[in-house]
């Protein structure tokens, strides 16, 4: 990557560097100019880097100073370093041949809805604070409440009291809706009873769950951990979830939380919702929903079969920046009764009080969440809806579910390798069959294979441990990726296994 000539460093430092204007326009347009210049040749040319970093720890404290600069730098060679400096040390994860994790997606109405944010910086802690930020983030988590055909009682709109906000992330949401439902329940039973409070979830629920009940207070020896089977292809059982229940009833325990997923992290399962809440209404048990992955796929209307039951859990979340191309950080979070956040993340210093909030006829969402400050992170999902449509994006999802089904024809097809987990949207799980490793150990050869192909750096998946089967994960997302990609990457697997099993 070059630095456009137009912007080429002459050797003079042309910033104004007075204390009066750390915002010049003139300068910021050029270096702005430049800025775009550079990340439009990074993605030009991304393909060209390994995709998993391929550096040792502890490299960058080797190459850069040990203090910073007392003078000024010309942002000319801020950018030369980026590229000579950081680039090697990053995973690439917008590269169309990065298959790992779950996806993190920008686009360009993202990348610039971030800008925008950026640029305009205001802090929408409350309505007053900058009343179009509170407000644009109410109209468009009700857009995209529509636009997965969530029941009326989570919207705004719905006229019965139910509301969205955006979280930076799943975690965010999770910690916020336990403590929503603690406080509820406490004020019930009583606060000396904190320590009866029971959460469940299963053996496949995002450890992100796992550090909530952390924060949240919860002793974790009353977090259940109810483990999954092949039987139910590893979804939360129905019937394990009653009965552990009515062992805590008959132990003392007060139920308070479920998390049920919609697309777990290691094989994208969906907990069966609907049977899940009618077991949990019986004991007043708060029901969150976590589709941080799947939940894009939602806005497509063959997908939507998933949330069956979610007019009987209490709330929602799922991350925009995976699978709906709005740059990380935006989790979209629905609850049915706000008040319930309200009531538990609700401060009223004096300093912030004023006529809007006092009449509560507003939303300040600070009080939907853990900290005051908070980023005007609606403008970039506004621009991403708006600059896409609800078609286009409908498009895009369907697209990277195509490639998947096409990866999983090719895996199907090749007697040696066999697909480990049903495929329910963009990601397969496979392996090299234990057919055709013979007595070999089948774990430990896959394990070795996928070092193999990531320490390579043509493409980059992880791997997940099910039931003890070792598996590999083939996500696919990024706003790059072709078909030609997908084929590429099954050369590779398909180069990698064949000297190993030559070798073995």
């Amino acid at each position: 990557m070059k630095i456009n000539p137009e912007h080429e460093f002459d050797g003079q430092f042309s910033i104004n560097t007075s204390s009066s204007r750390l915002i010049d326009p003139e300068e910021f347009r050029r270096q702005g100019h430049m800025m775009v210049d550079f990340l439009a040749d990074y993605f030009q040319n991304i393909e060209k880097y390994p995709v998993r970093s391929q550096v040792e720890p502890g490299y960058l404290k080797k190459i850069l100073p040990d203090s910073a600069p007392y003078k000024p730098e010309p942002i000319e060679k801020i950018l030369e370093d980026v590229e000579r400096d950081i680039f090697p040390g990053l995973t690439h994860w917008q590269s169309p041949n990065f298959f790992a994790y779950f996806p993190c997606t920008s686009s360009t109405a993202g990348i610039l809805g971030e800008m925008l944010s950026a640029g305009l910086n205001v802090v929408g802690f409350s309505w007053i604070a900058s009343p179009a930020a509170t407000e644009l983030e109410s109209i468009v988590m009700d857009w995209l409440g529509k636009m997965i055909n969530l029941p009326k009682t989570y919207l705004f709109s719905g006229g019965h009291g139910g509301g969205g906000v955006i979280q930076g992330t799943t975690c965010e949401a999770m910690l916020c809706t336990i403590v929503a439902a603690r406080e509820q329940m406490l004020e019930k039973v009583g606060r000396e009873n904190i320590d009866k409070l029971v959460v469940y979830a299963s053996d496949q629920t995002h450890s992100s769950f796992e550090k909530a009940v952390k924060i949240s207070g919860i002793k974790l020896e009353n977090f259940r951990i109810i483990p999954t089977t092949k039987d139910t292809e590893f979804a939360l059982d129905p019937k394990s979830l009653s009965r552990t229940i009515e062992q805590d009833i008959k132990s003392g325990f007060i139920p308070l939380f479920m998390c049920a997923t919609i697309g777990t992290t290691s094989t994208t399962v969906v907990d069966p919702l609907k049977l899940l809440c009618e077991i949990t209404k019986d004991y007043g048990i708060w029901v969150h929903v976590d589709a941080a992955y799947a939940g894009g796929a939602c806005i497509c209307p063959e997908f939507q079969h998933f949330l069956d039951g979610i007019e009987n859990a209490n709330s929602f979340s799922f991350n925009a920046h995976k699978w709906l191309f709005s740059n990380l950080d935006c989790c979209c979070l629905w609850v049915k009764d706000p008040s319930a956040l309200t009531n538990a993340l609700s401060t009223r210093p004096e300093f912030l009080r004023n006529k809007a909030t006092d009449t509560e006829q507003v939303v300040d969402y600070k009080d939907w969440q853990l900290s005051l400050s908070r980023r005007f992170r609606a403008l970039k999902l506004w621009l991403v809806l708006r600059s896409y449509g609800i078609d286009n994006l409908r498009n895009f999802i369907r697209s990277h579910v195509k490639m998947a089904k096409h990866f999983e024809q090719l895996v199907s097809i090749d007697e040696r390798f066999e697909i480990v987990a049903p495929r329910n949207f963009s990601m397969v799980c496979f392996r090299v069959s234990p057919l055709a490793l013979g007595n070999k150990q089948v774990n430990k050869f896959n394990m070795e294979l996928l070092e193999s192909i990531n320490s390579c750096g043509n493409i980059h998946m992880t791997h997940a441990l099910v039931g003890g089967v070792y598996m590999i994960r083939f996500a696919i997302a990024a706003p790059l990726t072709e078909y030609k990609h997908i084929d590429m990457a099954w050369q590779v697997i398909c180069n990698h296994a064949n000297a190993m099993l030559d070798v073995n």
